[in-house]
C-alpha cells in the first residue's frame, strides 16, 4: 500500500525513464532526470542534518523547481514554495512563521534571498542537484516515513494581515490525486498545460499525476497568458490535451475572440475552478470544443485542493449557475446551518482524508477552522469549515452561493479583504480604511481616510501585497461610513460604489 507520494516516482521510473516529465518552452526533464535530481537533493538535505523540517524553495517557475520540491520530500522534510513575485514583506512573514534552516534558490533569486530577515542557509539549486546519492540514508528516511507526515506548506491570505500556512500530508495528497485522476480520467497519454504558479496548491493537479501515470507537464510561460493567440498556439505546438485552469485564464481566451483565429486542437479535458465561470464565456468554450470534457472543480487549500466536481456536459442559459456538483469519493460534504444542523442551504464543511493538518505554527486560526464534527460527539473527528455558503438543487447537486465572510475569489485567488485592510492600516498617514468587492465589475475597491494620495498608496501597497491583491479602485473619503453600533459600514460603501458605477454607465 502506498504511503508516500514519491512511490509514484519510484514506480514510474522503471516504465518510462526517457519520457519527458516536466518541461517549459526551453528545457525538458525526463523521468530519469527527475529521479536523479530528486535523490541528489534529498541526500543534500539529509547531509545538512535537517529532518522533518520546513525547507524553503525560492526559485522561479521552472522544471527544476519541481525536482527541488520532490528532493525536499525525499530528504524527509516538507517544502515551502515562495516566489520572486511575492513582496519581501510577505516573504519575511512566511519566514518568521516557518523558521527554516535551509533555502534552495536559483541564480535569479539567490541575491534577493540574502536580503531576507532569516538565518536560513541559502544554497543554489545547481550546487546541490548533483550531490552524491546517499542510498543508505534515503532508504532509512523512507522506512521511517508515515502517511501523516507533512510534505508541503502553502500560504494563503490571512484576515489579520499575516498569511496562513496550510500544511498537507502524504495521505491527503495521495487520496486527492487518486480521486482527481479518476474524475478527470488521466492516463499515460495525458499532456498537461500548467497555468498555476508553483507556490499555490493548485499545481498539485499536474505535478503528482505526472508521476503517477508517466504523463507530461508543460509549465506554460507566464507571458503567454497576456497573449491569447500565442497561448493557444503553444498548446497546439506541445499537443496539450488537459488543462486545469482558473476561470479567468479561460475567459481571457474566449472573451478576446481568440477562437476566430486559432482553436486548441488537442484539448480533450478542460477542468476549471477557483471562481464562477460566466455562462456566456463557458458556452463559447463548449461550442468551440463540443467533444471535450468540461469539469467544474471546487475545493479550498485546506481541503488539499479540489473536493467536488461537476461534469458540465451542456450549454447553460444566462442566469444559470454551473453547479459544483458532488464530492469526490472518500469525502463527505456537509451543509451546516447556524445551529450546526444539516440544512439544504448552509456553510459547506468538509469531512474526510482530504482535510489537511491545519495552519502551521498557528493553533488559534487552526482551532477556528478545523473543528470537531458537531454531528459526532462519540470520538475526535475534525472537519474543515470553508466559510462558503452552498445549497443543493433539485438534482441534489451542490451549488455555490456566496462567501460567509469577507473572503473573496478574485483573478483565481482566494483573498481575505481583511489582509488588504491590515496592510493599508499599517501605512503612515492612514486613519482608517475598508475594502469591498464589487461583483458588478469584479473589482476590489478600497476606501480610505488619510493624508495620502492614491498614487503613493498604490506604490506602497505594491511593496507589501501580491499583485492580485492590489485594489482595482481607490476612493479617498473625508470621513468613513459607520453603522449605528460604530462598525465600518461595508455594505453602505459597496452600495455607494455600485450606484456610482451604474449612474456613470447610464449617462
Amino acid at each position: 500500500m502506498q504511503n508516500h507520494v514519491l512511490d509514484y516516482l519510484d514506480n514510474i521510473i522503471t516504465k518510462c525513464p526517457d519520457k519527458v516529465a516536466f518541461a517549459n518552452d526551453k528545457e525538458e526533464l525526463t523521468f530519469r532526470d527527475v529521479y536523479d535530481k530528486t535523490r541528489s537533493i534529498g541526500s543534500y538535505v539529509h547531509k545538512q542534518g535537517i529532518y522533518k523540517e520546513p525547507v524553503i524553495v525560492f526559485m522561479n517557475k521552472h522544471p527544476k523547481t519541481v525536482t527541488a520540491f520532490f528532493g525536499v520530500i525525499e530528504g524527509g522534510c516538507f517544502y515551502v514554495p515562495i516566489d520572486e513575485q511575492m513582496p519581501a514583506a510577505r516573504i519575511n512573514l512566511i519566514l518568521e512563521n516557518v523558521k527554516p534552516r535551509l533555502m534552495i534558490c536559483d541564480d535569479k533569486t539567490i541575491k534577493k534571498a540574502e536580503t531576507f530577515d532569516t538565518t536560513a542557509k541559502a544554497v543554489l539549486y545547481e550546487d546541490i542537484a548533483d550531490t552524491e546519492v546517499n542510498e543508505k540514508a534515503l532508504v532509512e528516511i523512507r522506512e521511517r516515513a508515515i502517511d501523516t507526515d507533512p510534505i508541503y506548506i502553502v500560504f494563503t491570505s490571512g484576515s489579520t494581515g499575516v498569511p496562513k500556512g496550510v500544511a498537507a500530508c502524504h495521505r491527503s495528497v495521495l487520496d486527492y490525486i487518486e480521486q482527481l485522476s479518476e474524475v478527470l480520467k488521466f492516463d499515460e497519454n495525458t499532456v498537461f498545460g500548467n497555468q498555476t504558479p508553483l507556490y499555490f496548491d493548485a499545481c498539485l493537479k499536474e505535478l503528482y499525476p505526472t508521476l503517477k501515470f508517466g504523463a507530461t507537464t508543460y509549465l506554460i510561460p507566464k507571458g503567454h497568458f497576456m497573449m491569447p493567440i500565442k497561448l493557444v498556439e503553444f498548446l497546439n505546438e506541445k499537443k496539450v490535451n488537459t488543462v486545469c485552469w482558473v476561470v479567468s485564464a479561460l475567459t481571457m481566451i474566449s472573451s478576446l475572440q481568440t477562437f476566430d483565429t486559432v482553436t486548441p486542437k488537442y484539448l480533450k479535458t478542460i477542468a476549471f475552478g477557483s471562481e464562477v465561470f460566466p455562462v456566456k464565456q463557458f458556452n463559447l468554450w463548449k461550442t468551440t470544443l463540443p467533444e471535450a470534457d468540461f469539469v467544474n472543480l471546487y475545493g479550498p487549500t485546506e481541503g488539499t485542493g479540489m473536493c467536488c466536481y461537476y461534469r458540465a456536459d451542456r450549454l447553460f442559459e444566462e442566469g444559470e449557475s454551473i453547479p459544483i456538483g458532488r464530492p469526490f469519493k472518500n469525502t463527505e460534504i456537509m451543509l451546516l446551518d447556524e445551529n450546526n444542523k444539516l440544512a439544504d442551504t448552509g456553510e459547506l464543511c468538509i469531512r474526510g482524508t482530504s482535510v489537511t493538518l491545519g495552519y502551521y505554527n498557528n493553533p488559534q486560526k487552526t482551532a477556528e477552522a478545523f473543528v470537531q464534527n458537531p454531528l459526532n460527539s462519540a470520538y475526535p473527528e475534525l472537519i474543515y469549515r470553508t466559510g462558503d455558503i452552498a445549497t443543493r438543487n433539485e438534482a441534489g447537486e451542490l451549488v455555490f452561493v456566496s462567501r460567509k465572510d469577507y473572503q473573496i475569489k478574485h483573478m483565481g485567488h482566494r483573498i481575505e479583504l481583511g489582509e488588504i485592510e491590515a496592510n493599508v492600516n499599517a501605512l503612515q498617514n492612514i486613519q482608517t480604511c475598508a475594502c469591498v468587492y464589487s461583483k458588478l465589475d469584479e473589482k476590489i475597491v478600497l476606501y480610505y481616510v488619510g493624508d495620502k494620495d492614491k498614487a503613493t498608496l498604490i506604490k506602497e501597497l505594491r511593496e507589501k501585497l501580491p499583485r492580485y491583491m492590489i485594489p482595482n479602485e481607490l476612493e479617498k473619503l473625508q470621513t468613513m461610513l459607520f453603522t449605528p453600533n460604530g462598525k465600518i459600514d461595508r455594505k453602505a460603501l459597496l452600495v455607494k460604489y455600485e450606484e456610482t458605477k451604474q449612474a456613470c454607465a447610464t449617462e
